[in-house]
C-alpha cells in the first residue's frame, strides 16, 4: 500500500533532520536553505508492541511490521505558488502525497538561520498555508471555468453540482481557509478529487522544539495550538536534535535510558510514525504463529474479502469466510488453541469490517 506522506515546512525548520530519524534514506541537514532538492522517499517501520508480545507467545521466528513512505520535500518559500525558489517543485511533490507533516520551528537557536530572520511558527505556518491556497484557488477557478457553460446553459446535473462544489472551494480559499475546512458529503467529494486540492490532504502539525521543552512544550507550540483550534488537525511535540542523538545509539537499552534520562516514555520519532499512520487513516490487522508474526495495512472501514486481498488477490477472489481472534483475549487466554476451546474464534463473512488489531485467519477457494 504506496500512500505517502509528504514533509513539507519552511527551509531550516528541521525537516530533514526529523527525516533522518525517521528512515535510513539519509537526507543533507545543512544550515542553509534548500539542502533537499530532490524529495527523499524513506520507508519507515511502523512500531507496534502487539506483534512482540504475539511472537513472544507463539515463539515465532520472524517479525515482520508493517510500513508507510516518508517523503522530505525541499523547503518552500513565500511567492511559491508564483514560481519562486524551488516552488513548482515543491507543489508538484506535494501533490503527489496522501498526508501532509507539517514542521514548524518552536526554538530558538542563533547559530541555525531562520529565512525570515526570527522564530515565528504561526507566521511560518501562516506562509505555506498562503501558497498552498493561492495554487488550490488558481486550479478551482481554472476548472469553473471549464465547467461553467455546461452547468449554466445545459442540463448537466453533475455539472452542476460540480460548479456549485467549486463555488465552495473557491469561497473559503478566497477567505484565507483551506479546502479541508469545506464540508462535503462523500459522494461529492468523489466528484473533484481528480483535483487533488493541495490544502484538502489532511495535515499534521510536528512543533520542533529544543530538547529543554520536549515533555510540555513551551510559548510557541502554544501559540501554534490557538492557531490550528478551528482546524482539523493533530498536533505532536518534538525535539529533533534529541531524536538524533537518540538514533545515533545502537542498542535498544542505551535508547530506553536516553529517553528516561530527558524525561520522555517513547521517543518523539515513533509518536510521529503512529500519527502519521493514523493521519493517513490506516490501520493493522495481524497474522501470528511459528514462522512469522506479521502485521498488514488496511484502509479504516475495510471489509473481510478486501483486508484478506491485501495478502494475495487469490485471497480476496475466492473468499470464503474469516477466523477473527481479538488481540486481547488472543494475549489473555495464551494461544490460538486456548481461544478456540473457549469461544473467542468469531466466523465472519464477506460484511465484516476489520478492527485495528484483530489476529485473522482467511479460508478462501479459487
Amino acid at each position: 500500500m504506496a500512500l505517502q506522506c509528504g514533509i513539507v515546512g519552511l527551509p531550516n525548520v528541521g525537516k530533514s533532520t526529523l527525516f533522518n530519524c525517521l528512515s535510513s534514506a539519509k537526507a543533507q541537514a545543512a544550515n542553509f536553505p534548500f539542502c533537499t532538492i530532490e524529495p527523499n522517499v524513506g520507508v519507515i517501520t511502523v512500531p507496534d508492541d502487539r506483534l512482540i508480545e504475539l511472537a513472544r507467545i507463539n515463539k515465532t521466528r520472524k517479525i515482520i511490521p508493517t510500513t508507510i513512505e516518508i517523503v522530505d520535500i525541499a523547503g518552500l518559500v513565500k511567492g511559491a505558488s508564483k514560481g519562486e525558489g524551488l516552488g513548482n517543485k515543491f507543489l508538484a511533490n506535494i501533490r503527489e502525497t496522501d498526508a501532509i507533516i507539517h514542521v514548524l520551528r518552536c526554538f530558538e537557536n542563533d547559530n541555525i538561520t531562520h529565512v525570515d530572520g526570527s522564530v515565528n511558527p504561526v507566521r511560518d505556518k501562516e506562509i505555506i498555508d498562503t501558497e498552498l491556497q493561492l495554487k488550490d484557488l488558481e486550479a478551482v477557478e481554472s476548472r469553473m471555468t471549464k465547467v461553467q457553460k455546461q452547468a449554466k446553459t445545459g442540463g448537466d446535473k453533475v455539472a452542476k453540482k460540480v460548479y456549485e462544489i467549486l463555488e465552495l472551494y473557491k469561497a473559503a480559499l478566497e477567505q484565507g481557509k483551506s479546502a479541508r475546512t469545506v464540508e462535503l458529503e462523500k459522494e461529492d467529494k468523489k466528484l473533484v478529487e481528480d483535483l487533488q486540492l493541495l490544502t484538502d490532504k489532511p495535515v499534521l502539525y510536528v512543533c520542533n522544539v529544543d530538547e529543554a521543552s520536549a515533555t510540555t512544550g513551551n510559548n510557541h507550540v502554544e501559540e501554534v495550538r490557538k492557531a490550528i483550534a478551528t482546524e482539523n488537525a493533530q498536533l505532536i511535540i518534538v525535539a529533533a536534535a534529541t531524536e538524533a542523538d537518540i538514533a545515533e545509539l545502537e542498542e535498544y537499552e542505551e535508547r530506553q535510558m536516553f529517553l528516561a534520562e530527558v524525561g520522555l516514555k517513547e521517543s518523539g520519532v515513533n509518536r510521529l510514525v503512529c500519527a502519521a499512520y493514523d493521519l493517513l487513516n490506516l490501520e493493522t490487522y495481524i497474522t501470528t504463529g511459528e514462522v512469522e508474526t506479521r502485521a498488514w495495512t488496511y484502509t479504516k472501514g475495510t471489509k473481510a474479502p478486501q483486508a484478506a486481498g491485501v495478502i494475495h488477490t487469490d485471497f480476496e477472489r475466492g473468499f470464503i469466510r474469516a477466523e477473527v481472534i481479538k488481540y486481547v483475549d488472543y494475549t489473555t487466554l495464551g494461544s490460538e488453541k486456548a481461544c478456540r476451546e473457549n469461544g473467542k474464534i468469531s466466523i465472519e463473512g464477506k460484511e465484516y469490517v476489520v478492527q485495528d488489531g484483530d489476529i485473522m485467519h482467511f479460508l478462501f477457494n479459487v
